[in-house]
């Protein structure tokens, strides 16, 4: 997945917001603009992008020891959240899940009435990875 296809999903989720509270060059994602559910860093011709995506501290362990390019989240709370290297080594639909995963934990914190509204319009559905069949 290319940085510009994870934009595109993480834009993809009811109520979500880019901005750049760090800096030019970190794309931090926020849903129903409270949260933080997903950050974008890098992306250059010397290095792919990396995104921190919140994570089942179990299930964070498990794609760790799955996938080579996911990592403790860097500069964040390594039991909770992981670093994903867009690499390419990281199925398309591996990824959305697991940017799904993020924003539903992240939602679930939010207050009563914002959780139960972006929930709701989330239901099942999950972006589309552009990848044919």
């Amino acid at each position: 997945m290319t940085p510009e296809q994870f934009i595109d999903a993480a834009l993809w989720f009811p109520e979500s917001e880019e901005s750049e509270p760090f800096g030019p060059g970190a794309l931090v994602y926020k849903v129903a603009r409270q949260k933080m559910f997903a950050l974008l860093t890098g992306g250059s011709d010397e290095e792919p992008a990396t995104v921190n995506l919140k994570c089942d501290p179990e299930l964070a362990l498990e794609l760790r020891g799955q996938y080579p390019a996911v990592t403790p989240g860097r500069h964040m709370n390594k039991r909770h959240w992981n670093s994903v290297l867009l690499d390419g080594t990281v199925p398309d639909d591996e990824l959305v899940e697991m940017l799904r995963h993020s924003y539903v934990l992240v939602a679930r914190g939010l207050r009563r009435a914002d959780r139960d509204r972006v929930l709701a319009v989330l239901g099942e559905d999950a972006p589309e990875t552009g990848a044919r069949s």
